[in-house]
């Protein structure tokens, strides 16, 4: 994202879009990373408006963009921001990390998209296709892999929920596919994990349990 094209609006549009965002469970680490992109201050510390308050226009517009009108952008990144607040939202007073590379049991490192820590733990693990075609069933199968590389690894004793989101739809095979290798796991009940889909559709995130 670039510092240009956005409007410099006066306080009465800054106050709205304000307004507006201070409603939203917006992370830390989102407002972090807006006011870097976009080249603005940021309160470090201070209430959710106050902070919205410290950001300069191009990030107020920005976060509007991304989380009231929910656009689109061509590399994904507004849905992607979306995705990563919706976990966040999921998992309070955890740690949301974003690109963790985390080994699996096979060893080799996995760049997990989303991964949540809680107690020094990994719990949850979060993919999302943000652009293209709907989510393939090659593509369920590659996540599944990487969950369960995880899972049987050192680093996934306490990995209990893995998320693929998408806000570009899933094909009807790779909800199958997925449902399937949910319902493998069942008879494993020392390795528990939850495999979810999260699909984001007028606005909203629809999450389904696969079993």
């Amino acid at each position: 994202m670039v510092n240009k094209g956005f409007p410099t609006f006066g306080m009465s549009q800054a106050g709205s879009y304000i307004a507006a965002l201070k409603n939203y469970n917006l992370p830390d680490f989102i407002l972090k990373k807006i006011a870097k992109e976009c080249g603005s201050s940021l309160l470090e510390r201070g209430r959710l408006d106050d902070r919205l308050q410290s950001m300069n226009d191009t990030s107020l517009t920005t976060l509007h963009r991304i989380f009231i009108d929910c656009e689109s952008d061509s590399d994904g990144k507004f849905a992607d921001y979306r995705f990563y607040a919706y976990v966040a939202s999921m998992y309070h007073k955890c740690d949301i990390l974003i690109n963790e590379s985390i080994p699996g049991a096979s060893g080799k490192n996995h760049k997990v998209p989303v991964a949540v820590k809680n107690n020094g733990m990994y719990i949850a693990v979060a993919f999302n296709k943000s652009t293209g075609t709907p989510v393939q069933k090659r593509e369920a199968i590659k996540f599944y892999g990487i969950v369960e590389d995880v899972k049987k690894g050192d680093h996934g004793t306490m990995l209990t929920d893995a998320i693929f989101g998408t806000s570009v739809g899933f094909k009807g095979d790779s909800l199958v596919e997925l449902e399937k290798l949910s319902k493998s796991r069942k008879a494993d009940a020392e390795n528990r994990l939850e495999i979810k889909t999260a699909n984001f559709e007028n606005r909203i995130y629809s999450v389904t349990k696969c079993s």
